[in-house]
């Protein structure tokens, strides 16, 4: 039935090599009671996963029924290990949520697609347990627990039980009746092979096999020799044909509603995720036009705040010149803005100019811009990386700067330039902040800048003395208009422009690039509140994919016992895969519900038109469907290639 050829098994621990098994070679025939004894750390363990196929041998040979099994592939073992071999684990290893009859039935989801609780509940009262069939493990005994374990491992009528320290967790006289157990089931003819370091449980066995180091010691037999056993009875019996695998998913999927139901608060939460972004989908396919002119609003008014004053050309002879001392603006003026003209919110002055940025052996070719502490949330600049500087570092002209992405590509690549020095035109200043990314408009690339205070620019950079333009928030969009008129009289009567040229002294725009945006948003929305949706519905798949992947850690031991007991890889990918699908589908149909909710909502109370479409529903359903699927299949994955012996000692 059993025999083995020079088997040898190591392990690397770490930088060392543990050799487990050292050319063992053993026979066990049909209805022998062996027991396998040694000190810790001898072998027998793993001699007796090697048996068990939960491992398999580095070399040598392992027949099972006349079969050579030793290099099988996973699923191959996995089929032979719950056709032929039952397990008595020390541990007991019952999921701990569910009753004793389940527990027991568990294997048959592999062998016969479906759970048969009658015959869980036969064998249960076979072992003394008739009347805990419905109790869960934490209700019972520890003998009452390894007595469960013993029918679980009986319920696919195998031909070998591996016992490994069956009573190794018991108290005296729950350890005689396990063995009383055990006898009994090996005078039916069932081979067991037993795992023990204790001398009275090992005399229990006909045979008893002591390991030391990786090998047999001694082989000796205490009692009669088995009976011969038929051809019938030591051949695995074969497995039932695919066409059950409907009935296979349908208890996955019953199994898989019991797994999420224990950890109730965690999957709603996972769901959530999923919630947000059907709902997202169904309600901004129905509000997109109401959406959208919502958004274009808050464009204008955010946009038509930033006001931009330059000073004008001086008209001599009817051909324009450069701006005079009249016009030129300073940073007075900026001071005088801020008092004098009502509606104003903030105002900051910026001086530009063209710059060699050098650090270490690169230099670029930059922009660089002078301004106040203000440009930081006037024009949505503050650092992501780093720290703007401030108005006293301004007034002591601190060689200090911020730089932009492309300044940080070119002459950093992926170093953190905060806090190193570099060159701006041959002077030296230090990089305090990583200005956010911005993009490039039309031919401008405003990622190409450095941004250092005004004083510094001007008196110890660029050498100018007046500012080039002065950027105006206005207090909203009302004070427009006001503050455009209220600026151009304040700075004419600052300047004392003469009649003559007050006309052209000075300019003031809207931003252009806050008018472009608002001219493309009304044909870019659509596609934003989609994405929107779509980025909703990406979180809820990361949701999905981190509860499963705790829900792999959590249940590491739980796949492994189920791959002991005959699980094959697909199964448990079945398994997993099957739960996810289950939270996704289960947060989208309580998506669409909430996005239906919340378009009617808004279509009573705010008056918008809005119309819920079969087509959306349906997108939002799929869409839920393909999440689930598509953000499962890593932990699912995960957990099938599980290895069984590995997970089965997980704490």
């Amino acid at each position: 039935m059993i025999e083995l050829r020079d088997i040898h098994k190591t392990y690397r621990m770490g930088d060392s090599t543990v050799y487990a098994l050292r050319g063992v070679t053993l026979r066990i025939e049909p209805g022998e009671f062996v027991a396998i004894t040694g000190p810790s750390g001898s072998g027998k363990s793993t001699l007796m996963h090697v048996i068990g196929l939960l491992d398999v041998p580095d070399s040598g040979s392992y027949r099972l029924f006349g079969k050579e099994v030793a290099h099988l592939e996973e699923d191959d073992l996995a089929v032979l290990r719950r056709e032929a071999i039952g397990f008595i684990f020390q541990q007991f290893n019952l999921l701990p949520r569910v009753d004793a009859d389940e527990n027991v039935a568990m294997p048959l989801i592999y062998s016969r697609h479906r759970l048969d609780l009658a015959r869980a509940d036969a064998l249960l009262a076979q072992v003394g347990l008739k009347e805990r069939v419905h109790h869960k493990p934490n209700e019972l005994s520890g003998g009452q627990q390894q007595r469960v374990a013993i029918a679980r491992a009986l319920v696919n009528e195998p031909r070998i039980i591996l016992a490994d320290e069956p009573t190794g967790n018991l108290d005296t006289a729950s350890q005689q009746e396990i063995l009383a157990v055990l006898r009994e089931l090996n005078r039916r003819g069932i081979t067991i092979v037993m795992v023990t370091h204790e001398e009275e449980v090992a005399r229990e066995a006909r045979r008893r096999i002591r390991i030391r180091d990786g090998m047999v010691q001694s082989d000796e037999r205490t009692g009669a020799e088995p009976p011969a056993a038929t051809a019938a009875k030591t051949s695995p019996r074969a497995s039932l044909p695919e066409r059950w695998r409907l009935g296979e998913i349908g208890e996955h999927l019953r199994q898989g509603m019991r797994a999420l139901s224990t950890n109730k608060v965690r999957t709603a939460l996972s769901m959530l995720g999923i919630l947000i972004g059907v709902a997202a989908v169904v309600a901004m396919l129905a509000l997109g036009r109401g959406a959208q002119q919502a958004i274009e609003a808050q464009l204008a008014s955010l946009g038509s705040n930033m006001l931009m004053l330059r000073p004008g050309a001086v008209m001599v002879g009817g051909v324009a010149q450069e701006a005079g001392a009249t016009s030129r603006l300073t940073i007075e003026d900026v001071i005088n803005l801020r008092e004098h003209v009502p509606g104003i919110k903030e105002a900051a002055p910026n001086v530009t100019g063209r710059v060699r940025a050098t650090f270490a052996n690169k230099n670029w070719n930059t922009l660089v811009r002078g301004t106040a502490p203000a440009y930081a949330y006037m024009r949505a600049s503050n650092p992501q990386i780093g720290r703007f500087f401030t108005e006293e570092e301004n007034q002591r002209r601190a060689r200090v700067a911020l730089v932009g992405l492309t300044v940080v590509r070119e002459l950093f690549g992926d170093q953190n330039p905060v806090g190193e020095m570099i060159k701006l035109n041959k002077v030296n200043f230090q990089v305090i902040g990583v200005l956010p990314a911005k993009g490039a408009t039309g031919f401008q690339d405003q990622d190409d800048v450095v941004v250092i205070p005004v004083l510094t620019a001007m008196h110890r950079l660029l050498g100018k003395e007046y500012v080039d333009y002065i950027d105006i928030e206005a207090a909203s969009p009302a004070d427009l208009q006001p503050v455009t008129d209220a600026t151009i009289k304040v700075m004419i009567a600052h300047h004392k422009v003469p009649p003559s040229q007050q006309q052209d002294a000075f300019q003031i725009r809207n931003l252009a690039d806050i008018q472009s945006a608002l001219t493309e948003s009304s044909r870019t929305m659509s596609v934003l509140l989609s994405v929107i949706a779509a980025i909703s519905l990406l979180v809820g798949g990361i949701g999905i994919m981190n509860i499963m992947l705790v829900s792999v850690t959590e249940r590491t031991r739980e796949v492994g016992l189920r791959k002991a007991v005959g699980a094959r890889r697909r199964d448990i990918l079945w398994q997993f895969l099957v739960e996810a699908v289950v939270v996704s589908l289960t947060g989208g149909l309580a998506g669409i519900a909430s996005g239906w909710a919340v378009t009617e909502t808004l279509s009573k109370f705010a008056g918008w038109t809005t119309s819920v479409s079969v087509g959306a529903v349906a997108l939002a359903f799929f869409f839920s469907a393909g999440i689930g699927i598509v953000f499962g299949i890593y932990p699912a994955r995960k957990a099938a290639r599980l290895n069984p012996i590995e997970a089965l000692r997980y704490e």
